[in-house]
């Protein structure tokens, strides 16, 4: 990029943001922090005004913006977070463009949509999955995304009725949501659940019957949706597992399985796939489900959980008959 691309980019960096260090926008261009000091310097001599000081950040004044686009805030939010999209799925000939092209978008919108904007992006994360993965989220079943979203941005307390995997009835829950996830496939919600008094994660096409509420929350200042993702995964080891699925029971499997799934080698009817799982138990309770259509391979622990399992099923009928 030559200087003059560069300090055009550079004032539409600076309107679609409320104040933006030097460092932050040396790392963004690519160039020196001296280099960012003399651009800026360069724009004010020319007429654009900048506002701010060396070591502290830089402002456009709030005068100075190009007409607003007609867009709303959800509209915006939606090309931002699929900008953000874009950025985790694609490489750099995609990512680097739609950058580009977001800047352009937040330059031009007005400073109450690009706070909006920006507040959900920090409350945003997008986590990719690993091929064969669980990714059966159906879009036209999650009306709630947008609505979740703006009451993550504005803070404001959602009541709705969710499904939990195991449940057929919808429970009633009163949520601060702070944050947008995406991984395994499907869009969640991370919110502190007053039913509960604890963090929750919710899967967003679970979600029944929502209404975003007039009470807003406060900020919590000791919360951070990086740290809280990190410190969770941090505790839910994962163990690795294979197991031989029939094809007319592989539909079911994934839709109930939060494993990964990776199809090895077909035979019989079905295949063997390679898995994690957080608990061993539970895999073999899951797998005993499907009888004869499915069979643990390893390890030795996971088969003889299944084994254990089917023998005491077993003994339970037999006393039944003899009796």
């Amino acid at each position: 990029m030559n200087r003059t691309d560069r300090l055009v980019a550079m004032v539409m960096h600076l309107q679609g943001r409320r104040l933006v260090r030097a460092e932050d926008m040396a790392a963004h261009f690519e160039v020196s922090v001296r280099t960012i000091y003399r651009d800026i310097s360069a724009l004010a001599e020319a007429g654009v005004p900048i506002s701010g000081e060396a070591g502290v950040g830089y402002s456009l004044v709030k005068s100075y913006h190009l007409p607003p686009v007609m867009l709303t805030a959800e509209e915006a939010a939606a090309l931002a977070v699929g900008g953000e999209m874009v950025r985790q799925f694609t490489d750099a000939s995609v990512s680097g463009p739609m950058g580009a092209a977001l800047d352009k978008l937040r330059a031009v919108l007005p400073r109450d949509r690009q706070e909006h904007v920006e507040r959900l992006l920090r409350q945003t994360v997008v986590r990719g999955w690993a091929p064969g993965g669980n990714t059966i989220a159906d879009p036209a079943a999650e009306p709630w995304l947008a609505a979740v979203q703006r009451a993550v941005a504005q803070r404001r307390v959602i009541r709705f009725s969710y499904c939990a995997r195991d449940k057929t009835a919808a429970e009633v829950r009163d949520t601060e949501p702070l944050g947008v996830v995406f991984y395994s496939g499907a869009w969640y919600l991370v919110a502190w659940c007053r039913l509960r008094g604890d963090f929750r994660h919710f899967r967003v096409d679970r979600i029944r019957q929502l209404e975003v509420r007039a009470e807003s929350f406060a900020a919590r200042p000791d919360f951070s949706l990086t740290r809280h993702l990190a410190e969770q995964q941090a505790r839910e080891a994962t163990y690795s597992a294979r197991v031989w699925l029939a094809e007319t029971v592989l539909g079911r499997a994934r839709s109930e399985s939060y494993a990964t799934l990776v199809e090895e080698t077909r035979r019989d009817g079905g295949a063997e796939y390679a898995l994690f799982t957080y608990s061993y138990e539970w895999l073999a309770r899951w797998i005993l489900s499907f009888g004869s259509e499915a069979e643990a391979l390893e390890p030795a622990e996971l088969r003889e959980r299944v084994r254990a399992h089917a023998e005491a099923v077993a003994s339970r009928y037999q006393e039944a008959v003899g009796s």
